[in-house]
């Protein structure tokens, strides 16, 4: 990409410097705000899935369980505990979003060089590699996401001496546990990528819809069509998927007290599950994963759209991609060959990268 001018990539969707910042730089600034704002309804939802329900709405009116959690947080542990395991979601944002835009587009350049389709996707390719950046992904930073989990529910165990922080809760899982305590929950976590073979085509299809109503491209949808989109994309994908968060959420959770070590791996926690809660038991928090996921989803595919174009024309271009495209047979497209495409190319944006990486990766 920056050596001299002829073959660093021969196939089309190689990635240049500038489109890497682009995406990667949206889509952990999306992140990073959905995450600050929906954190207290997280906290909640983590401590749903390990604990169960609050002890005074186990007796209490229906309804109140996220006013009375609410409630437990702030009179137990100040509004510092509403904000428990933010600082390893942010930390995590920029690997995930690295490591997920680096081997997506990797992916997206073997499929395509494999599929004689023009250069554009299916939308079964694109979810073939949206899973496998996601697994990857998922793999790379589960170790920030067992000290979230930690953290958000450590004020709920009395007789156990708290994390201090995260670098604190990385030394002390691999001291007390190994580097296995660091990858706790991962194959829940490898399992809830089938969100994505939910959400991405129903994501897609809805903003097809929309933009063919309106007669526009998906590329100049409204904020308000987008948000629309991506919030019955992500409330179908959670509820079909949610069990594997409590799976993952328990897994990750009991190795912070080592003598009540509960389960003995995702089967046994599938069954234990089971036999003690019934299937309710595997949507422990699913209200309060829909009231933060929706305005979650809704804020960073926005603002993941609108930083991303923003900054598309903010940053200089990229002047030795866009001179000229070196073609696999040495010779060069002129730029009025790119022109002359521009409405293909926005025919095609539904099936391109800008879209897919939205997609939420795995565990958040």
């Amino acid at each position: 990409m920056d050596g001299g001018g002829g073959g660093q990539s021969s196939h089309p969707q190689s990635m240049s410097i500038r489109k890497f910042v682009c995406h990667a730089g949206a889509g952990a600034t999306a992140g990073a705000i959905a995450a600050t704002f929906v954190c207290p309804l997280d906290v909640i939802k983590t401590r749903l899935q390990v604990h169960g329900l609050p002890e005074a709405s186990q007796s209490g009116a229906r309804g109140s369980v996220i006013i009375t959690s609410l409630q437990n947080i702030i009179k137990n542990e100040g509004l510092k505990g509403l904000y428990r395991g933010l600082s390893p979601t942010i930390l995590a944002l920029l690997p995930n979003w690295a490591v997920y835009f680096t081997l997506y587009e990797q992916l997206k350049g073997l499929l395509t060089s494999l599929d004689d389709n023009g250069g554009q996707l299916t939308i079964g390719a694109n979810m073939v590699a949206a899973a496998g950046a996601g697994a990857a992904t998922a793999i790379t930073t589960n170790p920030l996401w067992v000290v979230k989990t930690r953290l958000q529910t450590q004020g709920m165990r009395t007789g156990v001496v708290p994390y201090t922080g995260v670098l604190s809760a990385l030394r002390r899982i691999v001291h007390e546990e190994g580097l296995r305590g660091l990858y706790s929950g991962v194959l829940p976590s490898l399992a809830g990528i089938s969100h994505v073979a939910i959400q991405f085509p129903a994501y897609e299809k809805i903003k097809s819809y929309m933009a063919e109503k309106e007669k526009t491209t998906v590329d100049h949808l409204s904020p308000a069509d987008v948000a629309i989109a991506s919030s019955i994309s992500k409330v179908l994908a959670s509820i079909m998927t949610y069990p594997h968060e409590v799976i993952r959420s328990r897994l990750q959770e009991q190795g912070q007290v080592r003598n009540e070590v509960q389960y003995e791996g995702v089967i046994d926690c599938i069954r234990k599950v089971f036999q003690k809660e019934g299937v309710p038991g595997f949507y422990r928090g699913c209200a309060a994963n829909l009231l933060r996921t929706t305005p979650s989803a809704v804020i960073t595919f926005t603002s993941y759209e609108m930083m991303h174009r923003f900054l598309q024309q903010v940053l200089p271009p990229d002047t030795k991609s866009s001179e000229a495209c070196p073609k696999s047979d040495g010779q060069v497209k002129s730029r009025p060959d790119n022109r002359g495409n521009v409405e293909d190319n926005k025919q095609s944006q539904t099936h391109s990268n800008k879209i897919t990486p939205s997609i939420p990766l795995g565990n958040k």
